[in-house]
């Protein structure tokens, strides 16, 4: 009769676990911490939403008021303008932003030596200048006076654009500068992913007499693909969510129309004029909606055959 295995049960496989690797626990122990504190602690706070908070009577001494303060964002005046604008604006950023890295990646992959190194640098260096210098340098620039994209339209016979007061500007400067700042630094991830390809596979092609593009498609693209379709889900749950400095930074009297996002209409209704469980619910509505992207762009990926999160 074959022996029947035991069944392990949770709490004795992790007891197994620490006493065996406790060292490696310990180590664990900060990064748990920090989510502990910053990410599961304010859970606790997210039921002003539902109140009428006030900081006198505390979170627990505060009335409730049901959806009232998510209702009255649903009535409010620029409740269709701010959605439209938000989605709108992370939608192209994700659209031009998404496909950038795998092809930087692709391409830098092709080079070799100090110059593939050398390039990698380059692109990465704009990941670390701050959102004031890049807006400091988009307004100085794009100075319909001095900056040098008006003077070279000047100089092939055209008139000068301000390009900072227009609100038809406003998406392409944001999106494209973006794009510049953090597409090198997104493909650390695929270049990663590339390393793990087995070189027999290129030495087996390379026999077949298969060209380098040939390789890309083969090869390449089917490796990258897995890490590709887990960054689309998880950047899917940013599309209520943009970057408010820079937004705030860009956004002037003659720009509002485009310019004008959630996250600058919770910080000046939040810490503006002090109405926190209006903008707590909110922070909660757009967290509902982009949880959901998640969950729908995880679903048509595994529909697509692409795999998923869970």
């Amino acid at each position: 009769m074959p022996k029947k295995k035991r069944k392990v049960s949770t709490a004795h496989a992790f007891s197994r676990s620490f006493k065996n690797d406790w060292q490696l626990w310990v180590l664990l122990l900060p990064a748990i911490a920090f989510f502990i504190v910053f990410s599961y602690l304010p859970f606790y706070g997210i039921q002003i939403a539902f109140k009428d908070y006030k900081p006198v009577l505390g979170i627990l001494g505060s009335s409730w008021v049901g959806f009232k303060n998510f209702i009255d964002f649903f009535h409010s005046y620029y409740f269709s303008r701010l959605l439209t604008n938000t989605f709108l604006l992370n939608f192209f950023g994700l659209l031009w932003g998404f496909p950038l890295p795998i092809i930087l990646a692709l391409l830098v992959n092709q080079l070799a030596g100090r110059f593939k190194k050398f390039t990698q640098t380059v692109i990465y260096t704009p990941h670390f200048i701050s959102t004031v210098v890049i807006a400091g340098m988009l307004y100085l620039f794009l100075s319909p006076t001095s900056g040098m994209i008006n003077n070279l339209i000047t100089a092939l016979g055209g008139k000068p654009i301000n390009f900072m007061i227009q609100a038809s500007w406003f998406r392409t400067l944001f999106i494209s500068t973006d794009v510049w700042q953090h597409a090198g630094w997104n493909t650390i991830l695929y270049i990663a992913a590339h390393t793990a390809i087995d070189p027999g596979l290129y030495e087996a092609a390379t026999m077949d007499g298969a060209t380098k593009w040939q390789k890309i498609i083969r090869i390449d693209i089917p490796h990258l693909m897995p890490i590709a379709v887990l960054v689309l889900i998880l950047n899917s749950g940013n599309l209520l969510v943009s970057n408010t400095d820079k937004a705030f930074l860009l956004q002037t009297s003659g720009n509002l129309q485009t310019s004008d996002i959630i996250g600058i209409y919770v910080y000046k209704f939040g810490l503006g004029k002090a109405q926190f469980s209006y903008t707590t619910a909110i922070g909660l509505f757009t967290n509902v909606i982009n949880f959901a992207m998640v969950m729908l762009v995880n679903r048509v990926s595994k529909w697509f055959g692409g795999g998923g999160l869970f």
